[in-house]
């Protein structure tokens, strides 16, 4: 099936592995180390349910990506997923508040951070495949 697509396997299997660290990592940070992520990343919220979704959030990411490394195509919708709400956040979130002149400095790391996934995202993810039409459809040659 990806033989008629244009896989970057490469990229791809980056994408999984740099998942895994950071989104994985910065999860079990995040619920395991509080505090210190709270001091390291200036984050203003001291909300610990909602900073522990969160994390666990990443950490699932992390987990799923995990199984991206042995199926890379059957899980590209998790990469699909994570560029998805990135870009969503650049420009419902970070954008406005650029415009608005409101955009926090504790904002700039991560901002960078989801800038990094969504450029490898965008070289990583098949579109062709994620949106072809597959369910018993013959291929066209």
């Amino acid at each position: 099936m990806s033989e008629n697509y244009k896989v970057r396997w490469g990229w791809l299997k980056f994408m999984y592995i740099y998942t895994i660290v950071v989104a994985g990592g910065f999860g079990m940070g995040i619920i395991f180390f509080q505090e210190v992520i709270k001091s390291v990343f200036a984050w203003p919220v001291d909300e610990p349910i909602v900073f522990g979704i969160v994390g666990s959030v990443y950490v699932a990411f992390g987990l799923m990506s995990i199984l991206g490394l042995r199926s890379p195509l059957k899980f590209v919708p998790i990469l699909f997923l994570q560029f998805c709400y990135k870009v969503i956040w650049f420009f419902g979130v970070i954008l406005p508040l650029l415009v608005a002149g409101r955009f926090p400095n504790y904002a700039i790391p991560m901002a960078v951070l989801f800038a990094t996934f969504i450029v490898g995202d965008l070289m990583a993810i098949p579109f062709r495949y994620v949106f072809a039409k597959q369910l018993g459809q013959p291929s066209q040659p």
